[in-house]
């Protein structure tokens, strides 16, 4: 008896001893498992350089608290995890989730605060035995370091999507939508952009959004080409000091000193980010009296350069059937205007296809009076970034473009031998100079006939990057005022840049899959018998099995 004692009491103290050292080696050396076939809980490399950097507090509150669906609830599991993974990498970060309505007499103070600074809610219907209610949720976050804060869209806003796509997206974006988060506010500001003016381009105001976003991370200037009539070597070199020029939406022609400057500054390595309206076409020509206007070539005198570059962008527009909302007046009640909304297929909604990090999981995005991109044959190497819908069709120029479109029928037939026409594109290579064996307009001792190694951006329509205006204030760049819808222009935006500026590798965050075991509720409710029977019937049924196979062997056991 002793002898057995003994040996208990020997291993209970090799188990303490064992458990001791576990516990102490634990304390220095951390590992964490991801068993997932995806592997969507370990960080890519470029996530933990961003959150290495982090040296002090850093913390997150994340507003996906309170009474929803289970879809969000999947949405807050699934950002918790992802946030845990930060917090277990780097200590510095931290984070809580916050129901920022939970007190029902702040409730309307609060969410006034949360749309002054842009975090919209959205309602969502939850069903509790059979009842439906309707709840707020604010699906947000932000991020505080130090004096610097930025906000993290949890939740994409997928048009015509179920709520279910919504949330599988959205959790495909969660680490880039952190890591971008903690790289704006925990990072110093290093490269340049340079917008370009002196040809029409957009005004600062219908661009500030845009500027706005994008000065959290890097500087920003202007760089006007009418000095270049009198100083084209200055200005060469005063735009040289960029690393990103934006040209956005020029309305007047360029001279050829104007396009040495910019074809020198892409041969030295620059990179460009052209947003260029084939034809004159704007909506507000369309109201007037008879709704309609004459559309024409938008002559920029680019053509030569760009065909040089390996693309053209053809003087002509997109008819495309999936079209954007448009809201026209259609009478008054009282002292108010009533409007309807109707679907105008000169505003294409382009929904990405291509999986290139710079457009893939993305929000459908905003055209308005679009061209056709020609990519040409050259070394230079081409990707279709975005493309119209299969029932698009291209329309000459000139034509009158009238707003009783909005009434045509159409059928299948209307667009044989159409659809899929690039809009956006991206570039990337060794360029050849526009003025490679030609005279130059002006002298440059420095002048070279092949780029670097550099990548450029093309968008066929201006109105990409352009902001509206409300009460003489820039609002939101992608959310449309008069049907209250917001696109992903200002996504597909700010990836350009990143990506043109490989900004740490960040963009590349954007490839990684994941998928979500989402339960399909028609199968359910189609097999809603066969369910309950797998669920709780059969449970019950083995437990039964096994107690009763357990109190048999155990009888059979002590009766002998």
């Amino acid at each position: 008896m002793k002898d057995v004692q003994k040996n208990s009491l020997k291993k209970l103290g090799f188990l303490a001893i064992g458990l001791f050292i576990l516990n102490f080696a634990s304390y220095y050396i951390y590992k964490r498992f991801d068993v997932t076939q995806d592997k969507r809980y370990t960080l890519s490399e470029t996530t933990k350089k961003i959150i290495d950097k982090v040296d002090s507090p850093l913390i997150i509150d994340v507003f996906l608290e309170g009474n929803f669906p289970a879809d969000f609830k999947k949405l807050q599991t699934e950002t918790q995890q992802l946030l845990e993974e930060f917090s277990a990498y780097n200590s510095n970060i931290t984070f809580q989730f916050v129901n920022p309505i939970e007190k029902e007499e702040e409730r309307v103070e609060v969410m006034k605060k949360f749309f002054e600074k842009g975090l919209t809610p959205i309602n969502v219907t939850v069903e509790d035995k059979g009842k439906q209610t309707q709840e707020v949720v604010f699906p947000w976050a932000l991020a505080n370091y130090g004096d610097k804060g930025a906000k993290v869209q949890l939740l994409k806003n997928l048009m015509g999507a179920s709520t279910e796509k919504k949330v599988e997206s959205s959790v495909q974006h969660l680490e880039y939508a952190f890591a971008e988060a903690i790289h704006k506010i925990s990072n110093e500001k290093q490269r340049k952009i340079a917008v370009i003016k002196g040809n029409g381009e957009l005004e600062d105001i219908q661009i500030a959004d845009f500027l706005k976003t994008i000065r959290d991370n890097y500087y920003i200037g202007p760089i006007t080409l009418d000095s270049v009539a009198t100083q084209p070597s200055e200005t060469l070199k005063a735009l040289n000091i960029y690393d990103l020029a934006v040209i956005a939406k020029p309305r007047e022609k360029f001279t050829e000193a104007e396009k040495q400057v910019l074809d020198q500054f892409i041969m030295k390595g620059g990179k460009t980010l052209w947003l260029i309206d084939g034809t004159n076409a704007e909506m507000e020509n369309l109201y007037n009296e008879t709704g309609s206007t004459l559309v024409g070539s938008n002559d920029l005198n680019l053509t030569d350069m760009f065909f040089k570059y390996g693309f053209r962008i053809n003087p002509q527009l997109i008819k495309d059937e999936q079209g954007t909302p448009l809201a026209l007046a259609s009478g008054n009640q009282g002292s108010e205007t009533q409007n309807e909304t109707y679907f105008w297929m000169m505003a294409p909604l382009i929904n990405p296809a291509s999986k290139h990090p710079i457009v893939k999981n993305m929000d459908g995005v905003k055209f308005e009076f679009c061209s056709p991109i020609e990519l040409l044959k050259s070394d230079v190497k081409k990707t279709i970034l975005m493309e119209s819908s299969k029932y698009s069709k291209v329309i000459g120029t000139p034509s009158i473009v009238s707003l009783e479109m909005i009434g045509e029928e159409t059928s299948e037939k209307d667009y044989i031998n159409g659809g899929f026409i690039p809009v956006a594109a991206l570039l990337e290579g060794s360029f050849t100079s526009m003025f490679n064996n030609r005279v130059l307009p002006f002298k440059d001792g420095k002048f070279l006939s092949k780029s670097f190694p550099t990548k450029m951006i093309v968008i066929s329509d201006g109105d990409v990057i352009k902001n509206q205006i409300d009460k003489g204030g820039p609002i939101e760049l992608g959310y449309d005022k008069s049907t209250s819808q917001y696109y992903g222009n200002k996504e597909f935006i700010l990836n350009s840049v990143n990506y043109l500026l490989d900004d740490n590798g960040l963009i590349n965050i954007r490839s990684k899959d994941v998928t979500l075991p989402l339960l399909d509720k028609q199968s359910v409710q189609d097999n809603y018998s066969q369910t309950q029977m797998l669920t709780v019937a059969l449970p019950i049924v083995l437990l039964g099995i096994f107690g009763l196979l357990f109190t048999y062997l155990r009888k059979k056991k002590y009766n002998r």
